[in-house]
């Protein structure tokens, strides 16, 4: 009886070493496909050149913007401080050619706070006032002369005004 008990016990324990092993061969298989993968999402490549640029849109701080070498266009529209608003999928880039005369920077009528707007010639503070309150009572402007509309605006700032707004969708 004896020798069949050893026998048992043997073949029990080459079962378990075997099933062991097995185990371990499946589980060495599966990390290995568990294993980290690197992704690399985008590469970032910083402009060689220094210069301005012009930032405007849904942003805080529209304006011109020194950059240097290095600068990314990420790091510089975050500069400008993106608004709540903004559309970050669709930005906007425009690279002049050499020698081609710089576009003036354009204030946009239904985006501008009134602080903005002073920048335009002829526009107070009271004018300002009068153009935000206008767009929240009426809707965007679909153009420049709509400010005609407002009391207080003749042909005289509108045209003074013209080359320096812009009304965007």
């Amino acid at each position: 009886m004896t020798g069949i008990r050893e026998k048992m016990s043997l073949i029990i324990a080459v079962f378990l070493i075997v099933c062991l092993i097995t185990a371990m061969i499946f589980f060495s298989f599966r990390l290995a496909r568990l294993q980290p993968v690197e992704i690399k999402l985008e590469e970032v490549n910083p402009m060689a050149a220094a210069g301005d640029i012009t930032i405007g849109g849904a942003v805080a701080r529209p304006g011109t913007y020194a950059s240097r070498a290095g600068d990314t266009l990420s790091s510089l529209v975050s500069a400008a401080g993106i608004s709540d608003n903004a559309d970050t999928t669709r930005l906007s880039v425009y690279v002049p050619e050499k020698g081609e005369s710089a576009r003036p920077q354009k204030v946009d009528l239904n985006r501008a706070d009134a602080w903005m707007l002073q920048a335009l010639p002829g526009i107070g503070e009271g004018r300002a006032r009068l153009i935000v309150d206008y767009r929240m009572k009426n809707g965007p402007f679909r153009s420049v002369d709509d400010l005609l509309k407002i009391e207080g605006f003749g042909k005289s700032v509108v045209n003074k005004v013209r080359d320096y707004a812009t009304v965007e969708d």
